[in-house]
């Protein structure tokens, strides 16, 4: 089949590990880091560390930080092999100017020792995190290498839902299996909370809601590659994964999830055809019996965390907060008190990122993070509007769901305090870019360009796939 340019080619189709964007064969790019990033971060419990470091010392987080270097040596080579615009570079760079201005304000106020400490802590976590998103906005060569991280994080997701099932039911803390030679335990460790009939469960995160949250991310990706997968087999084990990580959900407890993983579904319904939302029904309908049939009143225990959440002490102890949050803010409302100032125990629990972000970066920041969101968001639906093929379409729907959820759970837990959620967060934020630039009409844009003068190499250039492969997306 014809190509509309010889650079449309997908680098996969030149041979097994080739990469267009330099002609050459590699094994190590950056969907192999990412996926090994999600493996540390998602396998490994959160309350393990390099010892003699602190939070930011978990495997999964070295790996974002070195992402981090990794791109920004990358924007200085003469050769890139991205040489596009992208939106979110631009909306990245604000927010870390207003971070990096709440920074300086913090220290010009004057900090304690805690509050400094956890001042350049944030710094290095908001590295790691932009690190992760530009690398798979700028990083990501095609459609197959996406998908390859996001398989990683759905298996994960799963054998995450299957560590807290195990939890649910045995009641029992299965991690200490998960010790790795070589780590420490971090001083806290999460462990479970009685809520009604049954336990809350973190399984490898640090906390209920953290698992809930990943899970509900996880879970739209999850149906994708049950549907899409590209053999019945394939299909098969991602259905059974998908069960997995929808089950692990209820296991929480927790209202986040479960509002969550309605966002996400609210999301997939206008992409999906009539027998698929018939099918999601029946699925989930079952995927509840059968629940309620391994663990009798937790059908009613869920129901009573949105009726009787007036009346639920973690709710009003986030309302009762209300007038001290005011008190702080209007003090300093445009940069706030410093960049990673709100620390535990100086200060009270939020429970609430955007309140954690106004007190600490005030409106400036506030605004910056929203506008990460909306971008990533507008960028995931306009490629659901020029993506051709069905799957592609589905995907990108995937994507834009993963953006309402973090504006969402942010009300309900300081989300960026839990580094396996928010780093997943910000991978999903980069993918939204990624699938904007694979569904861009200009050459240019959407593909790696061979060197430095792609226009002109490519033009030169005569490769062509083989007869049979099927032709890449425009």
């Amino acid at each position: 089949m014809s190509l509309l340019h010889p650079d449309d080619l997908e680098p996969s189709r030149l041979a097994r590990g080739a990469y267009a964007s330099r002609r050459r064969f590699t094994y190590v790019d950056a969907a192999v880091l990412l996926g090994l990033m999600l493996c540390l971060l998602m396998l490994i419990p959160a309350k393990l560390i390099v010892p003699n470091m602190t939070a930011l010392g978990r495997p999964g987080l070295i790996i974002a930080v070195l992402l981090f270097c990794w791109w920004v040596l990358a924007r200085f080579s003469p050769r890139l092999a991205m040489i596009g615009p992208q939106p979110l570079r631009w909306v990245i760079l604000l927010y870390v100017l207003s971070t990096l201005g709440s920074y300086a304000v913090g220290y010009l106020r004057g900090l304690t020792t805690m509050e400094a400490n956890n001042a350049d802590r944030t710094m290095l976590y908001t590295a790691a995190f932009i690190g992760v998103a530009l690398i798979v906005a700028d990083g990501m060569p095609n459609w197959s290498r996406l998908g390859l991280v996001l398989k990683v994080f759905v298996c994960c997701a799963a054998f995450m839902g299957v560590v807290g099932l195990l939890q649910f039911v045995l009641w029992t803390d299965v991690t200490v299996y998960l010790m790795v030679p070589g780590l420490e335990p971090l001083g806290f460790v999460p462990g479970f909370e009685i809520r009604g009939s049954g336990i809350r469960v973190a399984s490898t995160t640090m906390h209920y809601i953290e698992f809930s949250a990943v899970m509900a991310t996880a879970l739209p990706f999850a149906i994708h590659f049950a549907r899409f997968a590209a053999t019945r087999r394939a299909r098969q084990i991602f259905f059974v994964l998908a069960l997995m990580v929808a089950a692990g959900i209820p296991a929480t407890v927790s209202r986040t999830g479960f509002l969550a993983a309605a966002l996400a579904l609210l999301v997939m319904v206008p992409v999906w055809t009539w027998r698929m939302r018939y099918n999601m029904l029946v699925l989930a309908t079952t995927l509840l019996a059968g629940m309620t049939v391994a663990k009798p009143g937790l059908i009613e225990t869920v129901w009573g965390l949105f009726t009787g959440a007036g009346e639920d002490p973690s709710v009003t102890s986030r309302t009762d907060r209300y007038d001290m949050i005011y008190t702080y803010f209007v003090q300093r409302p445009w940069f706030g008190r410093g960049t990673g100032t709100w620390v535990s125990p100086q200060y009270q629990y939020l429970d609430n990122q955007w309140f954690a972000q106004a007190l600490t970066t005030g409106i400036v920041g506030v605004a910056a993070l929203a506008l990460i969101h909306i971008t990533a968001f507008t960028l995931a639906v306009m490629a659901v509007r020029r993506a051709s093929r069905e799957v592609d379409k589905h995907l990108c729907a995937a994507l834009a769901s993963t953006q309402l959820i973090g504006i969402v759970v942010a009300f309900t837990f300081d989300s960026f305090s839990f580094t396996t959620y928010a780093t997943i967060l910000w991978l999903m934020v980069g993918g939204c870019a990624a699938v904007w630039r694979f569904t861009h009409p200009q050459r240019t844009v959407r593909t790696s360009a061979p060197n430095r003068f792609g226009q002109e190499a490519g033009q030169r250039s005569t490769v062509r796939p083989p007869a049979s492969a099927a032709s890449p997306n425009p």
